[in-house]
């Protein structure tokens, strides 16, 4: 079953673009990885301490055996809160056509 995770994340607002920018590494590993659908770590573009977070993965496995090598970069940055959380995916109903 595919599962989705999405939210977001919250940092002081000058030390976001250094947040999304230590992370680009692991967004590219994590698209390379079996499994992968698609994975993002961005800036939201109303809100400037906030991080936008996706990811869509095959299956559980696929999610977990990526969480064992992810191996995200330390960045010091304080996240000062936001939810991210795990959506199990049922079906999928495409929406532009």
């Amino acid at each position: 079953m595919p599962i989705i995770i999405a939210g977001h994340v919250a940092v002081a607002a000058d030390e976001r673009d250094t947040y999304v920018a230590a992370h680009a590494d692991l967004v590219r590993r994590a698209r390379e990885a079996p499994g992968c659908l698609d994975f993002a770590i961005s800036a939201d573009p109303l809100d400037p301490g906030r991080v936008n977070i996706f990811e869509r993965w095959e299956s559980r496995e696929d999610l977990d055996a990526w969480r064992r090598v992810a191996r995200a970069r330390r960045t010091g940055i304080r996240i000062r809160g936001g939810r991210v959380a795990e959506y199990p995916v049922e079906a999928e109903v495409p929406v532009f056509g």
